[in-house]
């Protein structure tokens, strides 16, 4: 809630807690109104909405693999939806938010499924560092392919580069609200399958033996994952190491049970991307930073973290 009022009120122009209230209630249409209504509004529940989304998909991605390094960055998911949406732009002059979602949709499913497929190559499966080292590759791929795209198309250019970095500015509720149906979808999914992730995690031959068919329960955690991460990337761009820091936060407050880390990872997903925003508008003087850049800041050093004393550490 704090972080939410924060988002209203803290900014290059700062709102009094009186504007505030009458922009809720006794709207008037002063400049100031203006700016929490058609600003700052949009804005804040934008960010919660995808910082939830990232968070919950990035906690399905490494209960899904057991990998403690999977998030939609990571594994290229990010970068799949983001090529096919600036194809998209570039080359059919698509702006239509109903339609970018669902190629972020489809963006997000082909990383996935190659992804998963390069690393169940050769002897022994997929592990953990085939895993990561298969999703770098793809992301690096579709990343380069982007960059090629947009260097064929400057006025692509010109129109999507701020969204590639990851931004939540300048959005409005339009944006969200053709999106919100496929989050809310991909939140109380994931809650309804938060349990079956706990027997999941202990080994596909102990899940089956207690009955579960992983087949269904691995395609539905796939499914809400492509919904979050990729709705994500349609409405925010690709915004980074959400979907790795957190999992791992809520998983040293409240343990491993999927029940209470889904709920945990969308409050804490929430206000981390809020959070960030904010601090964003003060880096540079008149100017924002975008917020995907302040979210790499933090998230980089954490990702060397984990990996040194992750799953490389054991030799994986």
């Amino acid at each position: 809630m704090l972080c939410a009022l924060g988002s209203l009120i803290l900014g290059y122009t700062d709102i009094h807690f009186h504007t505030l209230y009458s922009a809720f209630f006794h709207y008037s249409g002063t400049t100031d109104q203006v700016i929490v209504i058609t600003t700052r509004l949009p804005r804040m529940l934008i960010a919660t909405a995808v910082g939830m989304s990232l968070s919950i998909s990035g906690v399905l991605m490494q209960g899904l693999t057991r990998n403690p390094l999977a998030s939609p960055n990571i594994l290229g998911v990010d970068a799949g939806a983001s090529f096919l949406i600036v194809i998209a732009v570039a080359f059919f002059h698509i702006n239509d938010i109903n339609t970018l979602t669902w190629l972020g949709f489809g963006g997000a499913a082909l990383a996935g499924i190659i992804v998963y497929f390069l690393s169940s190559l050769g002897s022994g499966g997929m592990t953990p560092v085939k895993l990561t080292l298969a999703g770098a590759t793809i992301a690096a791929l579709f990343a380069s392919l982007t960059q090629g795209v947009l260097t064929m198309s400057e006025p692509t250019l010109e129109n999507v580069l701020y969204w590639l970095v990851g931004s939540v500015q300048g959005r409005d509720l339009h944006t969200l609200t053709h999106v919100l149906p496929y989050f809310a979808c991909g939140w109380i999914i994931a809650l309804l399958i938060s349990a079956k992730m706990n027997t999941l995690a202990l080994g596909d031959n102990v899940a089956k033996g207690v009955g579960q068919n992983t087949a269904i329960v691995k395609g539905i955690a796939g499914l809400v994952i492509i919904l979050l991460a990729g709705g994500s990337v349609a409405v925010a761009g690709p915004i980074g190491f959400i979907g790795i820091i957190i999992p791992h936060i809520s998983k040293w407050l409240v343990g491993q049970d999927f029940r209470w880390l889904v709920p945990y990872c969308a409050g804490l997903g929430a206000i981390l991307l809020l959070i960030a925003d904010i601090s964003a508008r003060f880096i540079v003087h008149s100017g924002e930073v975008p917020v995907g850049i302040m979210t790499a800041i933090v998230g980089t050093p954490f990702f060397i973290f984990i990996a040194r004393r992750g799953v490389f550490s054991r030799g994986e």
